[in-house]
């Protein structure tokens, strides 16, 4: 989320300020070239897309702060963020797809930029493509992993981050439930809280707050940018010359950027979003196939949903918005994984005639994405109670889907997969509705930022 100063850049950069403001901005950013020799690219799209990546260099920051915020260690010199954000041909909605860290990747063919050995393609995770071929590697990658051409490329490490949030004068973050993490000592009890730049770097680099682990941190990383631009579109900075000058002072300290992006693109981008807020952008994650795909000399990697994703990324080609239009809310019970991310197959194990249908209609009522066609057990067998059999590394969901069940049974059932199984049982009485406390709706879990900043 070192990548939130970054975006700052693309969101203050030209509220129409002035061109020789803007200009004097875009000449301080360190330039390379992600582009050059590129070949067999995407066909472009619609709309702008930007590929934003934050390494974990620390260079700048002080001793006193690597103590307070627990940044020691060296960097690894790869992307800790990665994010695609796509710009509408309108300029009106901005859509951010989160791609993680530890994403099974296929390098291409390239030559190793420290070594100068060259490479076949093979298999590592994503964020080791900055540490092989830098940006033109990383790039080249996202392209062959999405299909989508990268039109811009923005880089920084999050020594910038502190000093932007501390100039901005902090960021207001909203938890319902207290959030603590030894190892970057974030310890945030439930409620309301003015972050600076040190508590801010600590909640977005947290992932040892639960289970979730990287999935979760980057739904925080988008809360968080989601709270930036709130406060940055909402404080009269953009208007300001002068406030606007120290931040982008803080953030370009350690941008860098593609030649392309320059002060006549920022001011052209700035023009057309001066009605952006936070309802204007929308978030999402690239969908999960496999969390915890195993690969031989790599470990554990994130595989990602190969259908699903791929109808992401044409969504993003073709300029469609990842949300969908929110009906009003109705009272339910708060879960913590929204049922639109939830795929369920229904088995009727008590044998009573239609009940794998009610529940199956009941369920999908409320939000889950049921399989439309229930399953009946197997004959003479009837089950007394409703379970919920699931994979436990969807742990989250299952407790989810076992809430709009009452009285249901949680079955463990490692190996099966991101889709939950409900067996319905003859004490069946109802589905009760439920639904996220951040209500990621529609086929890619997306969700708009006024809804995840505090009220």
């Amino acid at each position: 989320m070192r990548m939130a100063t970054t975006f700052s850049v693309a969101v203050l950069a030209a509220a129409g300020i002035g061109h020789a403001l803007v200009t004097g901005i875009g000449a301080e950013i360190d330039r390379v070239d992600p582009f050059k020799d590129m070949k067999n690219r995407p066909q472009a799209g619609h709309g702008m897309n930007v590929l934003l990546v934050g390494t974990d260099g620390r260079d700048k920051i002080t001793q006193e702060e690597r103590k307070k915020y627990r940044l020691g260690g060296a960097p690894c010199h790869c992307t800790d963020t990665i994010m695609i954000v796509h710009i509408s041909q309108d300029r009106e909605r901005a859509s951010v797809v989160s791609l993680p860290r530890d994403s099974y990747a296929e390098i291409p063919e390239h030559t190793d930029q420290t070594s100068n050995t060259h490479h076949s393609a093979h298999p590592v995770k994503l964020n080791a493509a900055y540490a092989e071929g830098g940006p033109q590697l990383t790039v080249r990658t996202v392209e062959h992993m999405t299909g989508v051409k990268v039109d811009h490329y923005l880089e920084v490490d999050f020594t910038s981050f502190m000093k932007t949030v501390d100039v901005l004068g902090g960021v207001q973050i909203c938890t319902a439930r207290p959030m603590q993490d030894t190892y970057t000592g974030l310890d945030l009890p439930a409620g309301t809280h003015d972050l600076n730049g040190g508590e801010a770097l600590q909640y977005v680099r947290s992932r040892h707050i639960d289970g979730a682990a990287d999935l979760g941190r980057m739904e925080r990383q988008q809360r968080f940018l989601a709270a930036l631009i709130a406060k940055a579109t909402s404080s009269g900075i953009l208007l300001n010359p002068v406030r606007f000058s120290e931040i982008s002072q803080a953030v370009l300290g350690s941008v860098r950027a593609d030649k392309g992006f320059g002060a006549d693109e920022m001011l052209a981008l700035g023009r057309a979003m001066r009605g952006f807020s936070p309802k204007s952008s929308e978030f999402t994650t690239v969908p999960i196939g496999d969390p915890a795909f195993q690969v031989k000399t790599i470990g554990s990697t994130v595989k990602w949903d190969e259908a699903k994703s791929k109808k992401l990324f044409e969504a993003l080609r073709d300029d469609r918005p990842l949300t969908v239009k929110r009906a009003k809310k109705r009272r339910a019970a708060t879960v913590e994984v929204a049922p639109q991310q939830i795929e369920v197959q229904v088995e009727n194990g008590a044998g009573t005639p239609g009940l794998g249908k009610r529940v199956d209609d009941g369920l999908r009522r409320t939000g889950f994405r049921t399989t439309g066609a229930p399953h009946d057990a197997q004959p003479g067998s009837t089950a007394e109670r409703t379970v919920v059999v699931y994979d436990p590394r969807w742990d989250r969901s299952a407790r989810s889907l076992a809430t709009a069940l009452p009285g249901s049974e949680l079955r463990p059932a490692p190996g099966q997969g991101p889709v939950m199984k409900v067996v319905a049982g003859e004490d069946f009485k109802e589905v009760r509705r439920v639904r996220a406390a951040t209500v990621r709706q529609g086929e890619f879990g997306a969700v708009t930022g006024d809804e995840v900043v505090c009220p």
